[in-house]
């Protein structure tokens, strides 16, 4: 069995975390001494560590309390949580297609210094150095 100190660091979660998430229902195979502190087994940190995978990923707690739930209810649920887990990777995949597009943008960012750098082209990306407003210039802009 272990305490809370010893699978925060295990997890590499706070303290506050675990308990939080033992709060709320999502290890549901939690133990407790005589003086109610929390005790974990290696179920218990088995159904943790998917919390912490599952947070990761994104997932809300209350969505997770009802992944859990349906993990409890049994195999009838795998259909649906079957579906959970698609929907939670198409919006993963959509973040990082967008995180693609910030990456890039400081890729070009980078190129566009390296070229000021190397005085290929002008510093135009102090406001104190330009003539007059530029509009939309995508160098500058982020979006």
């Amino acid at each position: 069995m272990y305490s809370v100190k010893e699978v925060a660091k295990l997890l590499n979660l706070t303290e506050h975390t675990i308990r939080y998430y033992t709060d709320k229902g999502l290890v549901p195979t939690i133990q407790r001494d005589k003086n109610n502190n929390r005790l974990f087994d290696d179920e218990s940190i088995n159904w943790l560590t998917g919390v912490k995978y599952l947070k990761q990923c994104g997932m809300s707690v209350e969505a997770i309390k009802n992944y859990v739930d349906l993990c409890l209810s049994g195999d009838s649920t795998i259909q649906e949580r079957y579906q959970i887990i698609l929907e939670h990777k198409a919006t993963a995949l959509a973040q990082l297609e967008e995180a693609k597009l910030k990456a890039k943008y400081m890729e070009d960012k980078a190129k566009h210094y390296l070229d000021i750098i190397n005085h290929v082209i002008p510093d135009d990306t102090n406001p104190a150095k330009w003539d007059k407003p530029k509009q939309n210039n995508s160098i500058r802009n982020c979006e």
